[in-house]
């Protein structure tokens, strides 16, 4: 049986039910918002967190992935007291979002920099994965990394070789921010690969905000999961062009490699105010796909099970598999050192 972490403590892979696979909590800058938001008070949003999840749940999703890490504001003291008042399983990322530098503290920390010593990026992610993150006792079963439309800068490809290490030492599954108008999944995928990493353990995010099946399927064929992960952003692109593209990947075949998600959040200082996030995203909430993704999928032709493949199937299979290789690559590895 297949253990994954979560900020309620451990539970089966089979208790993880209909999944989104890429969400966050909360989501900002710590140092801008402590100072400068005076309408964030987080025992408020705190409350209002679990509101919303709970009524994502009352909607029939049973799991978020809080893909909320370093550089994104990751506050997992404060994600502890959302989970103890919401039905809902959040699962807790590590890793880092940059696309472009390393967050400042570790700029200079590494081989051939001021403080010359050996990159302290793996360990720090590993240690969230097998010791737990500090100040509480939840464990990482993630790893995030992200590479955008300024492509792979150094910091972006630090990070990304961190990740990738990380995974190698674990077997945390890992999901990729990516920039699909640019092709940018190509890019995560080829240094992942350079660093040992199965491509089947690894979910290209953002996939959704592009209509290029091409370049879609050249991701899917190295066993990457697609992440259709931004409906309710409909600015970026209408749920009538989203639910096309996988309707065209469904049917060449490709629904065990999709999954369904929104990038959504319950509190972002991305925007000004709330008013403002209500004004440019009007349609995105967690509870955009249940409501009206999902009808305009069955409406499309795609089938009731070829949605639980997608919610329920293909985000179980991505943490069981990645447990069973890296278990695999385990027994390989002691086998071959009795041998020498």
């Amino acid at each position: 049986m297949t253990v994954i972490q979560t900020a309620r403590g451990p539970i089966a892979a089979s208790a993880l039910g209909r999944v989104l696979v890429h969400e966050h909590v909360f989501s900002n800058d710590l140092e801008y918002t402590l100072n400068y938001r005076p309408d964030f008070v987080e025992d408020q949003q705190i409350v209002e967190a679990a509101r919303r999840l709970d009524a994502v749940k009352a909607c029939g999703i049973d799991t978020i992935m809080d893909l909320t890490v370093l550089g994104l504001g990751r506050n997992v003291p404060s994600i502890v007291e959302v989970a103890k008042l919401t039905q809902v399983n959040i699962i807790v990322a590590t890793g880092c979002y940059t696309i472009d530098d390393v967050p400042r503290p570790l700029a200079q920390v590494g081989p051939g920099l001021m403080f010359d010593r050996p990159d302290p990026l793996p360990d720090m992610f590993v240690r969230d994965i097998e010791e737990g993150i500090y100040g509480t006792q939840v464990k990482a079963a993630i790893l995030k990394c992200a590479i955008d439309m300024p492509g792979l800068r150094p910091g972006v490809e630090r990070v990304m070789r961190a990740v990738g290490n990380a995974h190698v030492r674990t077997g945390a599954p890992i999901t990729v921010h990516t920039a699909a108008r640019q092709e940018m999944g190509l890019v995560a995928q080829r240094v992942l690969k350079e660093e040992g990493v199965d491509l089947r353990d690894v979910i290209i995010g953002h996939c959704g905000d592009t209509t290029d099946i091409d370049y879609l399927m050249r991701l899917a064929d190295e066993g990457s999961i697609l992440a259709m992960d931004r409906f309710g952003m409909n600015t970026l692109l209408p749920l009538e062009k989203r639910v096309a593209t996988i309707v065209e990947l469904v049917g060449r075949g490709y629904v065990d490699r999709l999954t369904l998600s929104h990038d959504c959040f319950c509190w972002s200082d991305f925007f000004p105010s709330e008013e403002d996030r209500v004004r440019y995203f009007p349609e995105h909430s967690y509870c955009y796909i249940p409501q009206t993704a999902v009808p305009a999928l069955l409406e499309a032709g795609i089938t009731q099970d070829e949605v639980d493949t997608m919610q329920i199937v293909n985000p179980r299979r991505h943490f069981e598999d990645a447990a069973r290789r890296f278990a695999g690559r385990a027994r390989s590895s002691a086998a071959a050192a009795v041998e020498a």
